[in-house]
């Protein structure tokens, strides 16, 4: 990040000219497609067909797939499928594989109906899930070793313009096909842009990882330690093991510390506000008597420009404070936006107050999230790429998708005012370890200037 901040304008532009930081475009669109389909969009389609609110909070434990993630990570990381990895490399078989369980999990989605098969609608949609979890594991990796550090800034800019966009086609996209169409062919419009991904994953060139001495050197110490040897496949799948999934842990609490507990969680509860309350917005427009085209041009379309200029901001505020400012400020916001949602509930469907609401809610989700990339890329060895990043963000969503569960239930108990109140509170917490994290980051700066001297 120093790096990049310290490039001219005209030089900073120039990155965006590489082709994988324009391959990130595309790759981006494909991470972001999935999503909302098994989260907001999927919730609008089942209160349509009158599942209870409950239920349809039940389903933000889909979700909890992105947040474990880091289960199979190591495998993602390390292990070579047959055929395609030496067709196409690590990064990129993998990516294919996943791209293809998504389009399939969401064109089942599409020949489902919810009324009599609500079961096979949750499994499809954990096969969705599942398999886009797996396309972002190789992503984050392919996106932070496909590039030299100077074009991580770009290389980030990008991912998230083209997840943006995915998600204002499967959110406000989606909508409009269901609205003058249907529900199955809204999804399956979804499965076929899929293959903007495989073709992309096609053509991009793999990564040259080169070797890390370093990692390498403690690898072989760890071996030492649990006196394992390459004899035979007990021993070597015990030498996977601990190369692939316990070298990355050590390696970052080697790095961080007893601190690195601390980062763990605030990274688990940066975002934990914002995850809550999303799971019931679409429900909570519809109620409220908004249709779903105010909704998909107000909400989508309207919310993804908001969005992309929060995002630049963030940038900006990276460039000329550093990360742990902004940081700071986004924490603030996004909790802080919540509180508009309580002061809506009691509006009714009134357009202006929807504008100014999901104003306030995208900037600063934008701004937030572009910060919060950066932050996360910063934590990462580029020796244990998919996994160490996929601990990151696997602790980025899992107690906010957990406790989102019990969204539903909390709206039917309490009504939306009081939900969107309780959301705003469960973001003080990372305001908090914000402040604590930028200190400590203070601290070992001086103590390193110091040391240098």
């Amino acid at each position: 990040m120093n790096k990049l901040s310290q490039l001219s304008w005209r030089e900073s532009l120039l990155l965006y000219k590489h082709p994988k930081v324009l391959a990130m475009l595309l790759l981006g669109f494909s991470a972001g497609l999935p999503y909302l389909l098994v989260f907001s969009t999927l919730t609008a389609w089942l209160n349509e067909e009158g599942v209870s609110k409950t239920g349809i909070g039940f389903f933000a434990w889909v979700g909890i797939t992105y947040s474990v993630k880091v289960l199979w990570a190591p495998v993602v990381d390390r292990m070579k499928l047959p055929w395609l990895t030496a067709k196409l490399g690590q990064r990129r078989s993998w990516m294919l594989l996943a791209q293809v369980g998504v389009a399939l999990g969401i064109f089942s989605m599409s020949v489902i109906d919810p009324k009599n098969g609500l079961t096979l609608i949750a499994l499809s949609a954990v096969l969705v899930a599942f398999s886009s979890a797996t396309q972002d594991i190789a992503l984050d990796a392919f996106r932070i070793e496909a590039v030299q550090s100077e074009y991580q800034g770009a290389m980030a800019a990008t991912y998230i313009f083209g997840y943006r966009v995915a998600l204002l086609v499967a959110g406000a996209g989606a909508l409009y096909i269901a609205e003058y169409g249907s529900w199955s062919v809204a999804y399956q419009s979804m499965a076929a842009l899929m293959t903007v991904g495989m073709l992309t994953v096609l053509l991009v060139s793999e990564p040259n990882k080169g070797k890390d001495n370093v990692a390498q050197e403690m690898e072989e110490s760890l071996h030492k330690r649990l006196r394992l040897k390459d004899t035979d496949k007990y021993q070597r799948l015990a030498v996977w093991f601990a190369s692939a999934v316990i070298s990355p842990f050590v390696d970052f609490f080697r790095r961080n510390g007893k601190f690195a507990l601390m980062i763990l969680a605030f990274i688990g509860l940066f975002r934990i506000s914002d995850i809550i309350m999303g799971i019931m917005a679409n429900p909570f427009y519809l109620d409220l008597g908004f249709s779903k085209t105010e909704i998909a041009n107000v909400a989508k379309i309207f919310g993804f420009g908001m969005t992309i200029l929060g995002a630049a901001l963030g940038g900006l505020f990276v460039a000329r404070y550093g990360l742990f400012r902004p940081l700071i400020i986004g924490a603030i916001l996004v909790a802080a936006t919540n509180l508009l949602f309580a002061v809506m509930a009691g509006k009714g469907a009134d357009l202006n107050w929807l504008m100014l609401v999901i104003s306030a809610d995208n900037l600063s989700g934008g701004f937030s999230g572009g910060v919060f990339i950066a932050y996360l890329s910063s934590l990462t060895n580029r020796a244990y790429t998919a996994t160490q990043y996929a601990l990151f963000s696997s602790f980025m969503t899992l107690p906010g998708k957990f406790i989102s569960g019990f969204s539903g239930m909390v709206v039917d108990a309490s009504g939306y005012a009081y939900f969107f109140s309780y959301a705003a509170a469960m973001g003080v917490p990372a305001i908090f370890l914000s402040i604590l994290i930028w200190r400590h980051s203070q601290k070992t700066d001086a103590i390193s200037v110091c040391r240098s001297s």
